[in-house]
């Protein structure tokens, strides 16, 4: 029965390929090589269509091509066909061997029979072909009858795979008002059933769910809008099913499927509107400019760019007294202030608004009015203000000479409310003494008169700035305030005197009319027209004048001699009292005192010798400069002082070793300098120069000594070229021996300087004690020949010298 069936199906693929003509074209024929002197036959051996095995005997190989249907559901293992050589006679002599894809595990062959069979189910979509290799050969020698051949075994496909979509789902938008037929997208299935045989592959494509909206084309799979101008705010999304079906779409054929959600995107096919046509606001007068009154909002069908808007006033009754702007974020019409409202003089504005597109599209006109409007009418409220001065500022003048009391101006404020019209301009001023605090000007309660309360002095405040409150009689929370300005104006009250402190000096052998200081003056008043001042000579000082006072008409005056010569030795200091008045009214003026010093001066005119104070005065050294430098002087002294005091300190006497606990590689000083020849424990010198006077038992003080045994003194000869010097390098060496033997030493390395001068100097003593003379070899007459300067000297030492020739 098994056998009946797989003749059969044998019978079925034969009868296909003779149909295909497939059969005659995949047979080849291929000669193999003699061995010995038979001819061996292999041949591919099938059945005809009445079930008679088909056999071709020729020398070699013949091959056909294998053809296997995929997917095959028999129990038994598909056959898929025999190989049969010519020298086989049935006696088991000749073994078949089946090499190549898949050959032992997919394929398997009988090596008695030759009968090949395939194991398992075979999926083309896997694998299309596989290439065998067969061959013959002695089962006893193992030797290849033939050479070894190649077939392929192909596998024919059935329709065994649905077709697959490229992606599931689909997303895509398409433009709202779109016209009939625009593109929306393209779906993409594929079939893994091959191409090139039936229609396994091919495929097509139909709308299952999204009609009457969208149709699909068959054969391409593009996605077209089937009706005109749909509209987004109807319906914005859509979800649309598309089947793809293998074998042509006939029936029998596999398919699949995939939704694609569609999205209408917006377009700007929509005015603005407002949703009433009047808007009614309140706002309180005491509003500040640039502050919102009023909010409007307009909607939009649409959205994103194209819902943006527009705002703006097309007409108004309070012209310039309100902006628009549109809020971004929000879409919002802001209406703001611009001017100060007063309920007193208008209690209601109203205004036309308009709203449009910020970004019409051209296309959509047509259809709808683009623009929109709306009334606004706002309100005033009244609101209890505080009074109002009819300045921003007052600036008052008044001299600095006024009496306490006077009025120098006045303020004037009035309450703004309408109910408060009765008391129009009654309010109550105060000053604000944080702006007075000297106390310095009042001003009335009830008309706002600005007066005195003391005398002013220009030079010492020129300006005073003070605050004015006014407040209402009803409600004395409410106020305002305002600055008043307050110029002192100047008077001549001051008297001009000399610009600086003069001093200046005169010659013995001055000529008459010589200048010898100029000088000027300075008023701390300042007259409109500027300075004048005018310089003469005390009264009381003209009679017996030694000196006269010329005035340069510029605000300077010269100070000339009026005789031809001056003694110093009769008089030293002449005071010149000079009057200096100026021009303004009432006419004010001062006496001041010039100081001349005479003074002993060359032809030249320059100064060589003069009173100390003339001399210190003349080089513009004042009192305070004086009082400096000897200040700086003592600062210096005390500096000095301490100085020496820290010197005398570091000279007392320290400690060989400092530390009394680690004494490892000290270096002992001896840097005592003493302290004169009563100083006893000052380090004596007489021992450098007298070494055998030095105590042999004398111990080390820079360490306690463990045990006290005496130092071994050794005699050291030293060359006769070094004699001279014997006695401090014969202690030297006794001292460094001392020290290398001490047992109470310590075990390293310790040094002691000694300083040593010598015996005396071959200089002679350099001290002015000794450099007194007989007063009779000194000669000075030397002195008369250096001038006038040093004549005064001269006339000393030669003076006596002639007294003591006499």
């Amino acid at each position: 029965m098994l056998r009946g069936r797989t003749v059969l199906l044998l019978l079925v693929l034969w009868a296909y390929l003779c149909s295909h003509g497939d059969g005659l074209r995949a047979l080849r024929r291929t000669t193999g090589g003699r061995r010995g002197g038979a001819g061996v036959g292999l041949t591919l051996m099938g059945q005809d269509a009445n079930g008679v095995p088909l056999r071709r005997s020729k020398r070699g190989w013949m091959w056909n091509q294998f053809f296997l249907l995929e997917e095959y559901t028999g129990m038994d293992h598909q056959y898929v066909g025999k190989l049969h050589s010519d020298g086989d006679r049935g006696d088991g002599s000749i073994r078949y061997v089946l090499t190549g894809d898949g050959a032992g595990s997919l394929f398997v062959i009988d090596e008695n029979s030759g009968d090949i069979h395939a194991t398992k189910r075979l999926d083309r979509e896997e694998k299309a072909y596989y290439t065998l290799r067969a061959k013959a050969v002695n089962r006893i020698t193992n030797t290849s009858l033939e050479g070894e051949s190649e077939f392929i075994i192909k596998i024919h496909d059935i329709n065994d795979n649905e077709p697959k979509f490229t992606k599931d789902p689909y997303f895509t938008e398409v433009p709202e008002m779109s016209p009939l037929g625009t593109v929306v997208t393209q779906v993409t299935a594929t079939d893994a059933d091959d191409p090139t045989y039936g229609n396994s592959a091919r495929v097509v494509y139909s709308i299952l769910q999204g009609q009457p909206y969208f149709s699909v084309e068959p054969n391409t799979g593009v996605i077209k809008t089937a009706l005109p101008n749909m509209d987004r705010e109807t319906k914005e999304n859509y979800v649309v099913v598309i089947q793809a079906k293998d074998m042509a779409g006939q029936m029998g054929g596999l398919s699949g499927t995939t939704t694609v959600s569609i999205t209408l995107s917006d377009v700007n096919d929509n005015p603005p509107r407002f949703p009433k046509s009047l808007y009614e606001f309140k706002a309180p007068e005491s509003t500040e400019p640039g502050s919102t009154v009023a909010v409007l909002r307009a909607t939009d069908a649409d959205i994103g760019r194209n819902a943006e808007m527009n705002y703006r006033i097309t007409s108004s009754d309070g012209p310039s007294m309100f902006d628009i702007s549109t809020n971004r974020s929000t879409q919002d019409g802001v209406i703001t202030l611009r001017k100060s409202l007063d309920f007193e003089r208008k209690r209601s504005y109203t205004l036309r608004i308009q709203v449009e597109n910020s970004n019409p599209d051209p296309r959509f006109l047509r259809y709808a009015a683009t623009t929109d409007g709306a009334t606004v009418k706002l309100i005033v409220e009244d609101v209890d203000e505080p009074p109002v001065f009819d300045r921003v500022g007052y600036v008052m003048e008044v001299k600095e000479d006024v009496a306490v009391g006077t009025i120098i101006g006045s303020v004037s404020a009035t309450d703004p409310d309408s109910r408060s019209l009765y008391l129009f301009a009654m309010c109550r001023y105060s000053i604000d003494r944080r702006t007075d605090m000297d106390r310095v000007l009042n001003v009335h309660p009830g008309n706002g008169s600005v007066f005195m309360l003391r005398t002013l002095d220009r030079e010492d405040i020129a300006w005073h700035n003070v605050s004015v409150i006014a407040t209402e009689f009803n409600n004395p929370r409410l106020m305002s305030r305002v600055p008043v300005y307050v110029r002192v104006l100047d008077v001549n009250d001051n008297a001009p005197t000399f610009a600086t402190y003069y001093e200046t000096f005169v010659c013995e052998n001055a000529k008459a009319n010589q200048r010898i200081q100029t000088v000027s003056a300075a008023d701390a008043d300042e007259p409109i027209g500027g300075h004048r001042f005018f310089f003469s000579l005390a009264h009381e000082a003209s009679v017996k004048a030694n000196f006269t006072v010329r005035d340069n008409k510029d605000n300077t005056a010269g100070i000339l001699t009026r005789r031809n010569s001056y003694s110093r030795l009769q008089r030293s200091n002449y005071l010149v009292p000079v009057v200096i008045s100026d021009s303004d009214f009432p006419m004010q003026s001062s006496t001041n005192t010039l100081t001349v010093h005479v003074c002993t001066c060359d032809r030249e005119g320059n100064m060589q010798l003069c009173n100390q104070e003339a001399l210190v005065l003349t080089a513009g050294l004042s009192t305070g400069a004086l009082m400096a430098i000897i200040f700086c002087v003592l600062i210096l002294l005390m500096i000095v002082v301490l100085f020496a005091a820290l010197r005398r300190q570091q000279r007392k006497k320290e400690p060989l070793i400092i530390s009394k606990e680690d004494v490892r590689d000290n270096v002992v000083s001896y840097n005592d300098e003493g302290g004169g020849e009563e100083d006893t424990q000052a380090f004596d010198i007489g021992t450098l120069r007298n070494p055998e006077a030095t105590e042999e038992s004398k111990q080390r003080r820079d360490i306690k000594p463990e045990t006290l045994q005496p130092p071994i003194r050794r005699t050291v000869i030293l060359p006769p070229a070094h004699r001279d010097n014997a006695d401090v390098r014969n202690f030297i060496n006794q001292r460094l021996q001392e020290n290398d033997q001490d047992p109470t030493a310590p075990p390293y390395d310790s040094l002691a300087t000694y300083a040593y001068e010598g015996s005396g100097s071959v200089a002679e003593s350099l001290s002015s004690l000794g450099s007194m003379t007989i007063e009779g070899d000194q000669d000075y007459n030397y002195l008369s020949e250096w001038g006038p300067r040093f004549k005064k000297l001269a006339d000393l030492y030669g003076g006596e010298d002639s007294d003591k020739k006499d």
